[in-house]
């Protein structure tokens, strides 16, 4: 890290590197999309005109050629390499079902059918997403990287000579971990089996939490205590040659307090892991046999890597997949469910932009009010924590009367707190938050409100206090800044947490050690650090990992056990003591302290993460600046069930009644649309028929689902038209700067 601060006040240090995010096609593709004069000769007709006549007819043919002119651009970015790739990575199976018949269809006005329509909403669909969102996943959503530079004045870009600097191809936990099941029987005396976190050993009893003490014989102590996930069976049977080792571990696994089975830690490489394991196995047939398996899977892993374009793409998926179900017997693509985490294909592809960053001495200025918000966030953590924290100690009260207290049997018995009482008492902070904001913004009804740092900060301050983070992971704040030719526009604000630690960020850097003396620089000393599962729902994968983790920190296995066992300072949750000084401590078995509410730090990031929204949901919510930095966007909600125009059969009626509807509304041109029934927000431009089209599907499906289910609009700002990151041939993309505050106070 740099040796200049950069620091937004007293409290608020940024990092001297932030990350640089942004779609890996041109934001203007879009633009393609909306045909000159369409919108014009919509607007022509008002509300109450029926629509009929001689000017209406004239009107449809106009748009039928329109929407002719638009099918035809979308073939010619259908017809793209790069866009072809880009969705073969998405969703191979609809390069043949969904591009491959558009292609081949001539289109005409009387040929628009429901079919080539449907055709048409899916490549503009991922057309959108790739050229104005910023996502964070292979070329079509590269990652860049930026410095502060104070001795200059804006944001500089240099391009470099291609869009893409490293592209890299990660396998799937999931699908290394399938390998591993299925190398498993062969290989079983050679795997080290270890006790399950929560199991704590005492000398003539074995307690796990919330069950009775349960006897344990001298032999099956002795053993027990020796599986510390480092020694394999064999070795046991060696060093135990009294024991029958491999009945006795089979009964401690039948008992629950021992897992025998190859588990491979969580990391953006379990490849390497397991090869380097398998050198360990002293069976050189079945180590062979392994290492061919794993062979198979890294040359399809790199033959996918290779490819060139979709079709050499899509070829290498085939091979990599048939390989895969031949190794294993599974299927080589996990269907959707709410336990499985975003990626379901056997590798995914990260790039990291060759595009650098430079922000100068006025990014830095018009972040300044930056300081109130963090502020207030703050405020949000510290009482989290507050709120857990006394519920914790009256649950260790509870505890601590019938003796000393082990973190297992602790946190199973917080976790009524942590995923009900905790997840109610995050719902009234937000609402407390949103209620101070009002007072303090006084936002009243119209579209735009203007504060100053000046005119709000007292309250802010009398407000939301001094408050310190609530724990220690809570000292993050990670926003996402927007730049506009007049404005910062604030997009999210992620609570408690240094977004840059994903794994999906720290292996796209050119130099990890970089970020990893930024994280000791925040924390001179060691940390608690809970191990999370290898992935849950939406919110955990290895992607989204963190890992900028040291040798020094410690980790604690409470339920899952993540880490290589061979790793230092790795400690299971039954072989920790939770004491009361000054607060309820971790108490390590060297005697280390840590504060306990780091050990629920996970659960209440979590919790925390999304509490940041300044102004609750409404029917309409203004945009809201302090100095120059926008804090909220314009937005609005409308219970799909009213939209009728969404429910007109005819494409021209429906563009131009749609586009009344808007302008009765208010809306600007380009929105951003979230609806309960779309699995993420999409964008829409009202002079374009194919993303009106789009627009009207999703309001159709959700009325059709929950006829109240609401729709979010949002203004998009910066707009397209405004994108200002630059790629090697001077196009502009849209981008958005992810920088990490840390409270440091001076």
């Amino acid at each position: 890290m740099g040796a200049d601060e950069v620091r937004l006040d007293q409290t608020w240090r940024l990092w001297d590197q932030f990350a640089l995010r942004g779609p890996g096609f041109p934001a203007n593709g879009v633009l393609r999309l909306a045909p000159a004069g369409l919108a014009q000769a919509a607007d022509k007709f008002d509300r109450d005109d029926r629509l009929t006549g001689v000017d209406w007819t004239g009107f449809e043919e106009t748009y039928q050629e329109a929407a002719v002119q638009t099918a035809l651009d979308l073939q010619d970015i259908a017809a793209r390499p790069d866009f072809r790739a880009a969705v073969a990575w998405q969703n191979r199976p609809v390069l043949t079902t969904g591009i491959k018949p558009f292609l081949d269809w001539t289109p005409t006005a009387a040929g628009r059918t429901s079919m080539p329509r449907q055709r048409e909403e899916l490549i503009a669909h991922y057309w959108q997403r790739f050229c104005v969102k910023n996502d964070t996943i292979g070329f079509f959503g590269p990652v860049g990287w930026g410095r502060w530079d104070l001795t200059q004045t804006g944001v500089t870009v240099e391009p470099g000579e291609s869009l893409i600097a490293e592209t890299n191809v990660y396998f799937a936990s999931w699908a290394i971990d399938t390998l591993a099941r299925t190398l498993e029987p062969g290989l079983r005396q050679w795997i080290a089996p270890r006790r399950v976190p929560f199991v704590h050993i005492g000398p003539d009893a074995v307690t796990i939490p919330s069950r009775p003490p349960q006897p344990i014989t001298p032999d099956q102590h002795r053993l027990l205590t020796q599986c510390d996930g480092t020694r394999s069976a064999h070795h046991l049977a060696q060093a135990n040659p009294d024991l029958d080792v491999p009945a006795l571990l089979a009964d401690l696994v039948g008992r629950r307090w021992l897992v025998w089975r190859l588990e491979i830690p969580a990391d953006a490489h379990p490849e390497r892991w397991l090869r380097t394991w398998l050198s360990t196995v002293e069976d050189e047939p079945q180590r062979a046999q392994a290492i061919v398996a794993l062979d198979t899977l890294e040359r399809g892993r790199a033959e996918v890597a290779a490819a060139t374009d979709a079709d050499t793409l899509a070829a290498a998926f085939t091979k990599l997949e048939q390989d895969f179900v031949a190794l294993t017997d599974t299927a080589a693509v996990r269907e959707k469910s709410a336990s499985t985490a975003p990626c379901r294909a056997l590798v995914y592809s990260d790039c990291r932009r060759s595009a650098t960053a430079t922000a100068g001495h006025r990014v830095l200025d018009a972040l300044a009010p930056l300081s109130l918000f963090l502020t207030s966030a703050t405020w949000l953590t510290a009482n989290l924590a507050d709120r857990v924290l006394q519920r914790a100690e009256e649950v260790f009260d509870r505890l601590a009367a019938d003796g000393p207290v082990n973190l297992a049997e602790f946190w199973f018995a917080c976790m009524p707190i942590l995923h009900g009482a905790a997840a109610e008492d995050a719902t009234e902070l937000q609402k407390e938050f949103q209620r101070r904001w009002a007072i303090i913004l006084n936002p009243g009804s119209g579209n735009r409100v203007a504060r100053s740092t000046k005119d709000i900060e007292h309250r802010v301050s009398v407000a939301f206090g001094n408050r310190a983070p609530g724990w220690t992971a809570a000292r993050y704040l990670s926003p996402d800044i927007l730049l506009t030719e007049d404005h910062l526009v604030l997009g999210e604000l992620h609570i408690a947490t240094n977004t840059l630690g994903a794994s999906l960020f720290v292996n796209q850097h050119p130099d990890q050690s970089e970020l990893l003396a930024g994280t000791t620089r925040d924390h001179p000393g060691p940390r608690l650090l809970p191990l999370l599962p290898k992935e849950h729902r939406s919110r955990l994968s290895a992607r989204i990992r963190h890992t900028l983790i040291r040798p020094e920190d410690h980790y604690v296995a409470l339920v899952d056990h993540t880490a290589d066992p061979s790793r230092p300072h790795t400690h299971a949750s039954a072989d920790i003591q939770v004491e009361r000084h000054d607060t309820l401590r971790a108490v390590l078995p060297d005697g280390t302290r840590f504060p306990v509410i780091d050990v629920f730090g996970h659960v209440l990031t979590t919790l925390a993460m999304d509490l940041f929204r300044l102004v609750p949901e409404a029917p309409h919510t203004p945009r809201i600046t302090v100095d120059t930095l926008v804090v909220t966007r314009e937005t609005w909600r409308f219970p799909a069930a009213e939209v009728t125009a969404a429910e007109e059969r005819s494409e021209p009626r429906r563009f131009v009644r749609l586009r009344q509807w808007r302008e009765a509304n208010t809306l600007p041109r380009f929105v951003f649309v979230t609806s309960p029934a779309e699995p993420r927000p999409f964008y829409v431009d009202f002079d374009s028929p194919v993303y009106l089209n789009i627009l009207a599907k999703a309001v159709r499906r959700l009325a059709r689902k929950d006829p109240a289910g609401q729709l979010t609009i949002t203004e998009m700002l910066p707009t397209p038209d405004q994108a200002w990151l630059p790629d090697h041939n001077r196009e502009p993309h849209t981008a958005e700067l992810r920088f990490v505050a840390v409270a440091d106070p001076r």
